[in-house]
């Protein structure tokens, strides 16, 4: 453990003593919340809209925020109160309940039930009624804050001519409309830690003419194919064990740990808000680097190849990957890679870097989404350590093959660096020792 996390971890310590009000509570919680809303919204969508992710995230932050109020440890993100003798418990169920319903009212009732259930135990005095007064403020603030983000705006998409490197339609791969597009509006989204979109901008990927491209090209092909003799029975594994969104996959696995390592209960929700801030934040940059680079997909590059101007590229015409469906939008970079790598990094913040876990993955996409579901065999996946588990969450995408090795090593940085400013810039200690 490096010298800054000792300390910081003297300084929790030390903060926490006066009191325990919120660090007492139950972690589930937290967990509740977080597993019945994604729920709800895999139910809805699929995770195909930022619906699901944005949701969480402001629900997690109202109840850190409202946490805070009782028990100020952390700066806050979008509602500073002073509190000390609310009720944690009903001031953190209340800014879950009163977001989730916000955004998912015809399930309300669902909710209401979560709702009262945690209330239940709790004395019906002055202490609930301020706790739940601060979750309902604490909601109310950081829903007012994200008003107008851009999370659903539709952006237009302007196809370019066929030509080396550039991002072509394949509808008959991806299985969507003529013309359709995926995403183009996720680049224009407002993140909850970007200044802006572009604020990472990932450095060009490599010329078609270079050898980095050829490397990346033959690597695909090979590894990438259906029923590939070059891909390991343990690749194919972690080719489809990763296709779980990363907002499902990373969310369920900073549950598990949250039991395992039997965080208090303000201590989960920040853990939850920085995980899918950046989460959240990665799919930006990454959406929004795909479109201003407009890299085309293996499919295209593998099928169309006599045509790229590189000599050392040959075509397979009838190439298709691992699961048979591309996903439709630009290759660079990966945004599962993205993603992958920003939320490990909030992970790390709190468990440190050299912490071994098990990861579950139960169930992935046949194929596309939509296209119904697998178990997988073995559900689990060890890792001794985030990086280590961030890295395969990478490399799954070329196995799988949609996505050449820089799409996902540069997906992997722009995550780290993405991750980083979440971690480093918001719901801090406050006071926190240099």
């Amino acid at each position: 453990m490096s010298t800054n996390k000792i300390i910081t971890s003297l300084a929790i310590i030390a903060l926490s003593l006066p009191s325990a009000n919120a660090l007492g509570g139950d972690a589930a919680l937290a967990t509740d919340w977080n597993e019945t809303v994604l729920e709800i919204a895999e139910a809805e969508d699929g995770f195909l809209t930022l619906k699901g992710l944005r949701t969480v995230t402001m629900m997690h932050i109202a109840m850190h925020d409202a946490l805070n109020s009782i028990d100020g440890h952390y700066e806050i993100y979008a509602f500073a109160g002073v509190a000390p003798e609310a009720d944690s418990i009903a001031a953190a169920t209340q800014a879950a309940f009163y977001v989730a319903a916000d955004q998912y009212p015809d399930r309300r009732e669902q909710l209401a039930a979560l709702r009262d259930e945690w209330l239940r135990g709790i004395d019906a005095g002055e202490a609930q009624q301020t706790g739940k007064r601060l979750g309902s403020e604490a909601a109310q603030a950081i829903l007012a804050r994200r008003k107008d983000d851009g999370w659903d705006a539709e952006a237009e998409y302007r196809w370019h001519p066929m030509a080396p490197g550039v991002y072509a339609e394949f509808e008959e791969h991806s299985g969507t409309p003529q013309g359709f597009v995926f995403g183009a509006g996720w680049a224009k989204a407002r993140g909850f830690a970007l200044a802006s979109p572009d604020q990472f901008r990932a450095p060009p990927p490599p010329e078609i003419s270079s050898d980095a491209y050829t490397q990346a090209f033959n690597e695909v092909k090979a590894v990438g194919r259906f029923q590939s003799m070059n891909r390991t029975p343990d690749q194919t594994h972690i080719a489809l064990w990763w296709k779980d969104f990363a907002e499902n996959s990373h969310n369920r696995l900073a549950r598990d740990l949250i039991k395992k390592e039997d965080l208090p209960l303000q201590e989960a929700v920040r853990l939850l808000a920085l995980l899918n801030m950046a989460i959240f934040d990665g799919y930006v940059s990454s959406f929004d680097n795909k479109f201003h680079y407009n890299h085309w997909r293996p499919y295209t590059a593998i099928r169309w190849a006599e045509n790229d101007g590189n000599p050392d590229t040959q075509a397979e015409v009838t190439w298709t990957n691992t699961h048979r469906h591309t996903y439709a939008f630009p290759s660079y970079p990966s945004a599962h890679g993205t993603a992958c790598a920003a939320a490990v990094t909030a992970l790390d913040d709190v468990f440190g870097e050299d912490h071994a876990f098990t990861m579950r993955t139960p169930m992935v996409d046949v194929a596309g989404p939509m296209s119904g579901k697998i178990e997988m065999h073995p559900p689990t996946r060890d890792f001794e350590s985030f990086s280590d588990a961030a890295m395969q969450c990478g490399l799954s995408r070329i196995y799988l093959g949609i996505h050449f090795r820089y799409d996902s090593i540069e997906g992997l940085r722009l995550g780290e660096a993405v991750g980083r400013n979440v971690v480093d810039g918001f719901l801090g200690l406050k006071n926190q020792v240099d």
